[in-house]
C-alpha cells in the first residue's frame, strides 16, 4: 500500500513537472500563433452556459487579435502599446494601456510570453483527459482572476479555465492551433470606427 502511494505520488508530481514544462517550452519556442476557439462562460449563480466563438492570433511581445464572431461581434486587440476592445452592437471602443491589461485577458496571458510568470504564481495541475495541466494563482489582486488553469498537449495550449473574482468562470477550448504562423502585422493595429464612442486612454 505504501509503497502504491509513493508510486502514485512520484506519477502525479512528473505529470505536473510536464505540464509546467510544456508551458515553458510553448513561451520559450513561440513567437506567434494562431488559432479558433470556443468559449463558454457560467456566470455566478446562472446554470445555463453562454458560447461564442471566435479567431484568436498574436505577435510577441503583445500583440494580438481576439476576434469574437458568434453569436455576437466583439474585436479585442493589443498593438504593443493599448488594448483596443470594439463591441460592434453599442458601437463603443475601450481603450486602455497594454502594460496594465497583460494580466486581464486570456490573449493577453497568451501572447505576453513572460506576463504570465510575471502576473502569476505556477504550480502543478495534475493531468486529466489526456491534458497536462497548470495552476495560475495571480500574485496581486488587480489581474482581475481568481485562478487561471491551463491545459497543454505538445507544447501547446488545448484549454484554458478561468475563475474571476465575481465567481464567473470562462473555459476556453483551443482548435487548431499553429505556431509560430506567419502573420499580416496589419491586423494588430487598430482604429477606431468613424463615430464610435472612444473610452479610456487613447493617446
Amino acid at each position: 500500500m505504501a509503497l502504491a502511494a509513493l508510486a502514485l505520488a512520484v506519477s502525479t508530481a512528473a505529470a505536473g513537472a510536464d505540464g509546467l514544462a510544456q508551458l515553458k517550452a510553448f513561451n520559450e519556442t513561440t513567437s506567434s500563433g494562431k488559432t479558433a476557439f470556443t468559449q463558454t462562460v457560467v456566470a455566478k449563480g446562472q446554470a445555463q452556459p453562454k458560447e461564442s466563438k471566435g479567431t484568436f492570433s498574436f505577435q510577441r511581445p503583445g500583440k494580438f487579435r481576439w476576434a469574437y464572431e458568434k453569436p455576437f461581434e466583439q474585436l479585442i486587440v493589443g498593438d504593443g502599446e493599448r488594448l483596443w476592445i470594439y463591441d460592434r452592437d453599442l458601437n463603443q471602443v475601450i481603450v486602455r494601456k497594454l502594460d496594465r491589461a497583460l494580466g486581464s485577458t486570456p490573449a493577453a496571458l497568451l501572447s505576453g510570453g513572460g506576463a504570465l510568470e510575471a502576473n502569476f504564481e505556477l504550480s502543478d495541475g495534475g493531468r486529466k483527459d489526456g491534458l497536462d495541466f497548470v495552476e495560475a494563482k495571480p500574485r496581486t489582486a488587480d489581474t482581475g482572476f481568481e485562478r487561471v488553469r491551463i491545459g497543454l498537449a505538445s507544447n501547446l495550449p488545448r484549454t484554458m479555465e478561468l475563475k474571476d473574482t465575481l465567481g464567473n468562470v470562462t473555459t476556453l477550448r483551443f482548435d487548431g492551433f499553429e505556431r509560430n504562423a506567419p502573420l499580416d502585422a496589419s491586423q494588430f493595429r487598430y482604429v477606431p470606427p468613424a463615430g464610435a464612442d472612444v473610452v479610456g486612454e487613447a493617446k
